[in-house]
């Protein structure tokens, strides 16, 4: 039996964000990165949801710890919202998510994404840090009523940001593609991710404006993707190095995917039937999922990512003394729980092994 479902109501281009009135909040929370203060985005946002009062919460930071989201839930129950819009990357959706449900109060939540990879405006994941882990808070009740994807909000991207979460999505799509509770409509949403993103994002790199629109569909529908269908061992392992390196969760996803792909060689007609209905192609499974990594490796290399840990900025002797620990936290992330393989020891330490570089 398969089961979909999408609670989120996405909206899509251009100017989107006056959808925000849709919401009817006369008391409107936003919650965003710091940059944003300094932009007339809040007014923006604030006029479009024709609320009367506005709260901000401007201290998201990467990789929101457990402390910064019970700060901003006490934010959530002192003004008591209509609705809570959270604005910026997955950290700060991932936050605005964490204090609405921690509040208990029953509020409209959007999320309008300024970056294009983490497909939080779409599932039922936050990721909030503590004690230098990453863990997955995974709830129906932390999907947004409403996605706004406005491409007016795309045009000044760091080239290194569009990089980052650009891989992001693949790694999103392929994981979902071979996730255990996969089905037919999670793989068609995150083929045509893969398909998108491996056409697009170079030119978006390169510059190109006109193609972000498309990318940032391709995020969505990767995040609506791994909502239902699950991730795997790339992301598990993303999520501990991440807590204890404080790398981008994009970068990281870029070093760990190609050698995850490797690992889970007993999922191979799954990722060569991904590589066929991605248009990457290859008769053989053997030569699809050959053309698939080739793919990986050339996107990694075309946007300038590192290929290693130690490309990475993190020191070999450093991931070689907390392997331990490192390998005990990715086993027992949910993300491991769908990964097509179940990943044990000698796995993860494979992997970390090909990726950690030569010091």
């Amino acid at each position: 039996m398969e089961r979909f479902s999408c609670k989120t109501k996405i909206i899509s281009g251009p100017g989107a964000i006056s959808a925000l009135g849709e919401l009817k909040a006369g008391r409107l929370l936003l919650v965003a990165d710091p940059y944003f203060a300094e932009t007339d985005l809040p007014q923006r946002i604030q006029k479009a949801a024709g609320a009367e009062a506005m709260e901000t919460f401007f201290q998201v930071k990467p990789d929101p710890t457990a402390e910064l989201a019970a700060q901003g839930t006490a934010v959530v129950q002192a003004f008591k919202p209509d609705a809570v819009v959270a604005l910026g990357g997955g950290s700060a959706m991932d936050c605005a998510k964490a204090m609405v449900y921690f509040s208990g109060q029953k509020v409209a939540f959007a999320a309008i994404p300024t970056t294009s990879g983490s497909g939080s405006e779409v599932t039922d994941f936050s990721i909030l840090t503590h004690d230098g882990v990453k863990h997955p808070l995974v709830d129906d009740a932390l999907l947004p009523d409403m996605a706004i994807l406005d491409g007016d909000l795309l045009a000044t991207l760091p080239k290194s940001l569009i990089a980052d979460a650009g891989y992001d999505i693949l790694a999103h799509a392929l994981e979902s593609y071979v996730a255990k509770n996969a089905g037919v409509i999670s793989r068609a949403l995150a083929a045509e991710a893969v398909e998108i993103t491996c056409r697009l994002l170079p030119d978006s790199f390169a510059g190109d404006t006109a193609v972000r629109q498309d990318i940032h569909l391709a995020a969505t529908m990767a995040g609506v993707a791994f909502s239902q269908a699950g991730l795997g061992l790339c992301h598990a392992m993303a999520h501990a190095l991440g807590g204890r390196f404080h790398i981008p969760h994009g970068r990281l996803n870029a070093i760990l995917l190609p050698a995850v792909v490797e690992a889970n060689a007993a999922a191979n007609a799954h990722y060569a039937q991904l590589a066929r209905a991605a248009g990457i192609g290859g008769a053989a499974d053997t030569v699809a999922v050959r053309n698939l990594k080739n793919t990986l490796i050339r996107l990694r290399k075309e946007l300038r990512l590192p290929s290693t840990l130690a490309q990475a900025g993190i020191p070999p002797r450093q991931v070689r003394e907390a392997t331990d620990s490192l390998v005990q936290a990715a086993l027992a992330d949910p993300c491991c729980a769908t990964n097509p393989v179940t990943p044990d020891s000698a796995m993860v330490r494979k992997v970390l092994q090909q990726v950690t570089g030569i010091g």
